[in-house]
């Protein structure tokens, strides 16, 4: 027999036995649906059967759950987004609103990748799926993600069921986390202002950072090493049975860079400002109301807390205070005491506490304790390394044949970092701008001898009134803090 014979009766051997094959197989279907339960049939279907005896599991999440968004679905979109290649042959490019910092990279339907964790492939693909249900159903479809009304969109993860375990326990959990800390990083923050007893929110767009940050180094080094810790600590305050919350106060002259810090402490950790004007607030029941609606992951400030509210003594308070329903009702130090260390500052999570003053002396005890206050931040005048930062951040420069001069100066006279901003704004060149404040900081420096010098003469001239001496120390202090800004 030629080989082509051959051929031609093994081919008709191979589809009389697939013949047999799939005939048997639509018997043993019938049978199956003749005779067992709706319940058992599944058990017997070629699909169960392959997917028994597959090495690989697939897992379905949908992007919609009822009428609601699958919120594992959002975070596998966000991560994904982070994890795409440009080589891919299709991608999907979409900015989410208006406030995102960049634009986002997301599979197009139907497209594959692969993700790599803890050294085993998972298999991600983006489907789809039309819906004829009913008109109810086809407003499940017009969630996020880009999904059409009336689709269904879903991500199917695959992999080696060795990993089963791991992606359900490492796996599926590392990807709600890395969302959570990507979509801190591209979203605005916002800085809350209190109008009666609700915050208006604004955009945060204050430029301050710890790298751009006109302070000593080490005080510097100090802050964010107690900030990084704050944030890792939520079981160590849960453990001990403290809120999970910490108060720093910055003090010192006017325009020292308080508010900047602020800025710099919120870019730094992502979190939301919340700026409590107590002037505003009349009683204790609306700041509760206004402290209640505040979000986890803020910083609550009081600028120019000495000045925000004239909080007595609690002692005074207590005697001064009417009997009667109205008692306490107004703000008072013990009702702000209550809100920063007492039950109510339990309502939220990883939330800082910053109050400010120029003049720390002024402030009740009880304020400034451990537990309220916890890290105190002396702001202060500008020396050397905060000079050249600010050298550096306004014209570039790490070195200049007047830095000499101008840090002599400095330690001769008291120069606020406001005061040099100022001088180093004057001009954008750098050789003018440095003269400028030279001069600057020359004419304070006269000033202050001028003063000083009057004030020796009204002694010689035993002129010692108290009227003259506060005269003359209210002028000293206005030539070595003029320009100064909080």
């Amino acid at each position: 027999m030629d080989p082509n014979s051959k051929a031609i009766q093994s081919a008709k051997k191979a589809i009389t036995t697939a013949a047999s094959i799939a005939a048997s197989a639509m018997l043993a279907r019938s049978l199956v649906n003749e005779f067992l339960p709706y319940e058992l049939r599944g058990l017997f279907s070629l699909d169960a059967l392959r997917a028994r005896y597959s090495s690989q599991h697939t897992v379905v999440v949908e992007q919609m759950e009822g009428f609601s968004n699958n919120l594992v679905y959002d975070a596998i979109d966000t991560y994904l987004s982070t994890r795409i290649s440009t080589s891919m042959k299709r991608l999907r490019v979409s900015k989410r609103d208006h406030e995102a910092k960049s634009i986002t990279l997301s599979l197009e339907q139907g497209e594959e990748m692969v993700d790599v964790y803890g050294g085993a492939e998972f298999k991600w693909q983006l489907l789809s799926r039309g819906n004829d249900q009913g008109s109810s159903d086809n407003q499940r479809g017009g969630g996020g993600g880009g999904g059409a009304p009336g689709e269904f969109r879903s991500f199917e993860l695959s992999f080696h069921k060795a990993h089963r375990d791991a992606v359900f326990d490492a796996y599926l959990p590392y990807i709600l986390d890395r969302s959570e800390a990507i979509k801190a990083q591209d979203r605005m923050l916002k800085l809350y202002m209190n109008e009666g007893d609700y915050w208006s929110p604004i955009n945060l767009q204050h430029p301050a950072t710890f790298d751009t940050l006109a302070m000593d180094p080490e005080l510097k080094r100090t802050l964010v090493e107690d900030l990084a810790r704050f944030v890792k600590r939520k079981d160590y305050y849960r453990k001990t049975g403290k809120a999970w919350k910490r108060g720093y106060l910055l003090y010192g002259p006017p325009g020292t860079g308080k508010s900047s810090l602020v800025a710099a402490m919120a870019n730094y950790l992502k979190f939301d400002i919340y700026d409590l004007e107590l002037t505003s607030v009349t009683w204790n029941s609306s700041l509760k109301r206004l402290l209640i609606g505040m979000s986890n992951k803020a910083i609550l400030v009081v600028e120019d807390i000495d000045c925000s509210l004239q909080l007595q003594q609690r002692e005074a308070e207590e005697e001064a205070a009417p009997d009667g329903p109205g008692k306490d009702e107004k703000v008072t130090l013990s009702g702000l005491l209550n809100f920063v260390d007492g039950l109510w500052s339990s309502c939220g999570e990883e939330r800082i506490i910053v109050f400010t003053t120029n003049y720390k002396d002024r402030l009740d005890p009880a304020l400034l304790r451990p537990g309220r206050m916890d890290v105190h931040v002396h702001m202060g005048y500008c020396g050397a390394s905060a000079f050249r930062m600010l050298a550096s951040n306004y014209h570039g420069v790490e070195a200049h044949e007047l830095f000499g001069e101008i840090e002599g100066l400095m330690e001769e006279v008291e120069v606020t970092p406001a005061e040099v901003a100022e001088g180093l704004m004057r001009s954008d060149d750098v050789d003018v701008a440095l003269k400028g404040l030279v001069e600057l900081i020359r004419e304070k420096k006269e000033k202050k001898k001028s003063c000083l010098e009057s004030e020796a003469k009204r002694v010689e001239e035993n002129d010692s009134s108290e009227d003259v001496q506060l005269s003359c120390e209210s002028e000293c202090e206005a030539a070595t803090t003029s320009g100064s800004s909080s």
